[in-house]
């Protein structure tokens, strides 16, 4: 039977601690798993659904985008995907009661826990200008509502259109072409957040935005470097392609400011003996210091140019450009500079470039360790020179592997969730559909941010996710979407934004990926891009939580006919009733979806084109791969303070909070904790178990304090702490960004601690 969700939020003002661990999965997620699936959906319901997590014929798995096996398990999810999963198969419900029981005002206090716990929501709920709560109201008005702000405003570009990563390839195309024909291309999404640094970064050097490796070719590498990514919690099934790869022979290199027990052991729940005893993953743990990751793979760059023989010359000359002056600058790379910005040891260097000698097939992967500092387009370039000078591009078992963090995050962006879409892209939208869509840049996040802050954007509309939740700068996130005059959010449950809203606001309930969707056409299914650029089906198989759920691509098609009216050539009610439909259309629109339905069909799905990894052939300025050159960077304190880098927790999810430990990390009970190297602390007298307020520290002069937070002495790198977002999201300034990328820099954030106000 089902639990009841809580009726009050749990005090988080004592957590335990205890001894990290150094093993992941096992038993114990097992266990966990199964306890929060049960609470949320019953015995019966919880063994029908888990089954059909990442099958042929199932669903998706609205968590992580990490590939799917070719031979899958009867229990092909992790413990977090079940998480996933449980909280939208919930049998708990968001009534419009509720809502009359909880005005806004309550609903602001509450824990994004808390809201999360509720369940999931069941009706259009509408709140007026100036009413204290929410109230029911039927969908044809909330399209009313929308449409009256949207037609109203001076220009198409007063309108935000935000996308979360769970929106599926269908809904994302639809979402992006109502945009465009209403006239703006303002379409922020959560890659602008995360991967956004990845994409500037390979776009210049290799020619496509996304990874060149498949599955398979981690299963074929000789050294797979693992860099600021924690897979145990982030992509727990990574760790079983990454068990796979190591019995086939590979090394594997970490390189991280934590240690992680997902990487350090797997205990595979799959196999007796992967239960029993688990495998060593890690081969070199280089406990870098924050942002440091730049000056390693320069210097590691500098000695492959030094050892004879190391540098594949043939793919250099006939693949690459700029060759000469990187090899200048790697050349250039200083011993006593790098062991200072990374804090590793020479002789820990010395053994990592003995092992990428060693290896004639050698795969990097990251996430947002790499992805969300001042300096992380450079890194990233920087990790591609070091993959180019031994030809690891377009070889098999070899290449870049970011790995994205929200499903179908990769596949919005294919789909033109972009601010800045490409001129061929909007060459074959014109031609496709007949109408001219616009061509100067719209806003990203931060942009969008600044944007309603400055009164030059009114209306803003998501498609999923938690906006307020997920930005840098809470205080000033929060004050700008309150200026707006209208926001609105498809969404499956109840989250923050939710209660932070503009002088209007819609909550639109729309369908999760684990139930069914029947339209005038018949039962759809709709499609989903996985990290490593794989297409497939993704059917529902559930009941819908409420009769009063519509599918986001119905949302978007009834939301355009009120919008656009009878102008619109637009066949929005043919796509609401038939997916096929939008299907053919992308595969007109989208290259590598020709035939899109007929390939699609088949259960495994395929693989889009991807000219550097298939056929060495690179799409860039130059018509080569790009060498680059650029200035080595890396994060320097002041005295006294300590560089903070924002993260999950092992019961997190984005900004879904599913409980409140982090086993892994041995936190129980609590998300309010810093942790903070021992002799770190000791020398600024910060004693374990006592109580901070954490201070960032930015060029504005602004002060940013995220108070109450319990000291955890950690093995973290010196002079680096972590503490969990979105807590601390508050401490990251809406203007430190990545430079080109212009995503959050919540990895790296200077900080000082001082005495509790709250203890």
């Amino acid at each position: 039977m089902a639990g009841k969700p809580p009726q009050s939020d749990p005090v988080q003002d004592a957590p335990q601690v205890a001894e990290p661990k150094h093993a992941a999965v096992g038993l114990p997620a097992i266990g966990h798993a199964l306890r929060i699936s049960q609470q949320q959906m019953g015995v019966k319901r919880t063994a029908l659904t888990l089954l059909r997590v990442n099958q042929k014929d199932g669903f998706d798995c609205p968590g992580c985008a990490w590939p799917d096996p070719e031979h899958r398990h009867t229990a092909e999810f992790c413990e977090n995907g079940a998480k996933a999963v449980a909280e939208e198969a919930t049998l708990r419900r968001v009534t419009p009661d509720f809502f009359a029981a909880h005005p806004v005002a309550d609903l602001a206090t509450r824990s994004g826990y808390w809201l999360g716990q509720q369940g999931r929501l069941t009706h259009p709920m509408y709140l007026a200008e100036g009413a204290d709560r929410y109230e029911p109201v039927p969908w044809e008005r909330a399209f009313d509502i929308i449409a009256e702000e949207l037609t109203g405003l001076d220009s198409p570009d007063e309108a935000l259109f935000y996308t979360s990563g769970r929106t599926s390839n269908e809904a994302a195309f639809l979402y992006q072409l109502f945009a465009r024909e209403y006239g703006t291309n303002n379409l922020p999404d959560c890659s602008n957040m995360c991967h956004e640094s990845s994409g500037s970064a390979l776009n210049e050097t290799i020619g496509i935005g996304k990874g060149s490796v498949l599955l398979d070719d981690l299963y074929q590498a000789d050294l797979i470097i693992v860099a600021g990514q924690n897979p145990g919690t982030n992509h727990p099934r990574m760790l079983s392609a990454l068990e796979k790869a190591k019995s086939n022979g590979a090394r594997i290199i970490t390189v991280n400011p934590l240690p992680e027990a997902g990487m350090e052991r797997f205990k595979n729940p799959q196999t007796p003996q992967g239960m029993i005893k688990g495998a060593a993953l890690t081969d070199l743990f280089l406990q870098i210091r924050i942002g440091g990751d730049q000056a390693l793979f320069r210097l590691l760059n500098k000695l492959v140019l030094e050892t004879e023989g190391a540098v594949d010359e043939e793919f250099v000359g006939e693949h690459t450009h700029g060759y000469e002056e990187f090899a200048e600058a790697a050349r250039a790379a200083d011993w006593d500079e790098t062991l200072t910005a990374t804090g590793l040891t020479r002789a820990q260097i010395d053994e990592a470039l003995s092992m990428v000698l060693a290896s004639k097939r050698t795969i990097v992967c990251w996430a947002m360790g790499l992805t969300q500092h001042k300096h992380s387009v450079p890194t990233i370039r920087e990790v591609v020179n070091f993959l180019l000078l031994r030809g690891n591009i377009g070889r098999t078992g070899a290449g870049v592997c970011p790995v994205r963090g929200h499903s179908n995050v990769q596949g919005d962006r294919t789909m033109g969730i972009f601010e800045r879409p490409a001129p061929a892209f909007l060459d074959a939208l014109e031609k496709e559909f007949g109408f001219a869509p616009p061509r100067g840049h719209g806003y990203d996040v931060v942009r969008a941010i600044r944007a309603m802050r400055d009164d030059k954007a009114k209306v803003f509309f998501a498609m999923g996710g938690n906006f307020v939740s997920a930005s840098p700068d809470t205080e000033v996130t929060e004050a700008a979407m309150r200026r707006a005059r209208l926001t609105v959010h498809v969404s499956t449950k109840l989250n923050r934004s939710h209660a932070v809203t503009g002088a209007r606001a819609l909550i639109l309930p729309t369908l999760g990926r684990t139930e069914r969707d029947l339209q005038g056409g018949g039962e759809q299914f709709v499609t989903v891009e996985d990290s490593m650029g794989m297409v497939h089906a993704s059917r529902g198989r559930l009941e819908p939580a409420s009769g009063q759920l519509l599918s986001e691509p119905a949302i978007v098609c009834r939301l355009a006919r009120r919008v656009l009216g009878e102008d619109s050539r637009t066949p929005w009610e043919e796509f609401e009733k038939d997916y096929a439909t939008v299907r053919d259309r992308i595969a007109r629109v989208v290259p590598g979806f020709d035939d899109f339905n007929n390939r699609v069909a088949d259960p495994a799905g395929f693989a889009l084109p991807h000219a550097p990894r298939d056929e060495r052939r690179f799409p860039t300025a130059t018509g080569k791969a790009n060498f680059t050159a650029a200035p080595v960077e890396y994060p320097k304190l002041p005295e006294g303070r300590l560089l903070l880098q924002t993260l999950r927790s092992h019961d997190q999810y984005n900004t879904t909070i599913y409980g409140l430990d982090d086993r892994y990390r041995g936190i129980k009970n609590g998300r309010r904790v810093v942790l903070v190297n021992p002799e770190d602390a000791r020398e600024l007298g910060l004693a374990d178990g006592s109580y901070t307020d954490l201070v960032s520290e930015w060029k504005d002069g602004v002060e940013r304090r995220a108070a109450g937070f319990r000291i955890v002495h950690y093995p973290t790198a010196r002079g680096c702490a972590a503490a969990y977002y979105p807590e601390t999201n508050v401490l990251v300034p809406l203007d430190s960004t990545a430079d080109t990328s212009n995503t959050p820099a919540s990895k790296s954030v200077v900080v000082r601690l001082e005495q509790s106000t709250t203890n």
